[in-house]
């Protein structure tokens, strides 16, 4: 098996791009060992405060979210850091290479039952000038790098630099990530789903039937039965869709007028979709393809429905 650093080799990868996903496995191998000790080491439960998004963040939504901020900050090649836990972008090198997006710990939720978490990054080109939000909105096509790490039964990286997707599993004993899949192909056809079926009843008609149809199996129009699946946080979810096929969704809803959509597009949309796109999968609002969105402020949310290439394209004929 390759190591991490033999594959990026390999790969061609830049100096600064190299130098970059090294300092991001190194900070979730910190994140993983932090995860892993759970309540032996006190990092279970919430605080007090609430981040940008109006939500109760877990300790260790505050600890992981430090913990990226202070080593990508330290990092050469990264000039600004954009974090769904933070208020603003933060400035980290002048002549920095990149921007740094991310979800410290997608799921945290599940933190207190012990259930799967993850990081997501995604890695834009810097512009020249002063650091700014402007120069983050940029669509997810123009990502260089993309990924997440997975906190399991076993700690996995998935990553794509624009050249196929990959995934790397973390070795207790030598504690290297090790390249376990190539080139990950999404299967076109699938019989599983992933969605939170208690929103139903906030949903768009398009969504409330196609779930429907789904639900009919075998006796209604799709003709077969599908399974469902949910667990609660994307990077598990997209997880299952890279490994055997599936569509994931997180729909527009009406629970909240003030807050249609779930997902975040810098943090947690664009660099899934970029991973499902490299994995010849698609992805899409229900209306427009995530990365190809124009994005208008750090925080923007929008509808997600990705996977499958043939069911996302079944789910988008009833959107009109």
């Amino acid at each position: 098996m390759q190591t991490f650093t033999q594959f990026l080799a390999e790969m061609s990868v830049s100096p600064s791009l190299n130098q970059l996903l090294h300092t991001l496995t190194k900070t979730s191998k910190e994140i993983s060992h932090a995860v892993q000790h759970g309540a032996l080491a006190g990092v279970l439960g919430a605080t007090e405060q609430e981040n940008v998004q109006g939500e109760t963040q877990k300790k260790l939504d505050v600890i992981t979210n430090d913990m990226l901020k202070t080593t990508l900050a330290e990092d050469s090649t990264v000039k600004g850091i954009a974090s769904e836990e933070e208020d603003d972008v933060v400035a980290a090198n002048t002549d920095g290479e990149f921007l740094v997006s991310f979800d410290p710990l997608d799921g945290s939720s599940n933190i207190d039952i012990n259930s799967l978490v993850g990081t997501i990054f995604s890695i834009l080109p810097a512009k020249d000038g002063e650091l700014t939000q402007q120069q983050f909105l940029q669509p997810g096509r123009n990502q260089v790098a993309a990924g997440y790490v997975l906190y399991g039964p076993s700690t996995m990286l998935t990553l794509t630099t624009g050249n196929g997707v990959f995934m790397f599993t973390l070795c207790p004993e030598s504690n290297e990530f090790m390249l376990t899949e190539s080139n990950v192909i999404i299967p076109a056809d699938t019989k599983e789903f992933a969605i939170n079926m208690s929103n139903q009843r906030f949903w768009q008609p398009a969504m409330q039937n196609y779930i429907d149809d789904l639900l009919k199996g075998d006796t209604g129009v799709r003709g077969k039965n599908f399974n469902m699946r949910w667990i609660a946080a994307m990077v598990g979810d997209v997880h299952r869709v890279l490994s055997r096929g599936g569509l994931f969704s997180y729909p527009t809803d009406t629970k909240n007028p003030a807050k249609p959509f779930k997902l975040r597009l810098m943090y947690e949309a664009n660099p899934m979709a970029l991973l499902i796109e490299q994995a010849q999968g698609k992805a899409s609002t229900g209306y427009e393809t995530i990365l190809d969105i124009e994005p208008t402020e750090i925080h923007q949310r929008v509808a997600v429905i990705l996977g499958s290439r043939n069911e996302v394209d079944a789910c988008l004929k009833y959107h009109g």
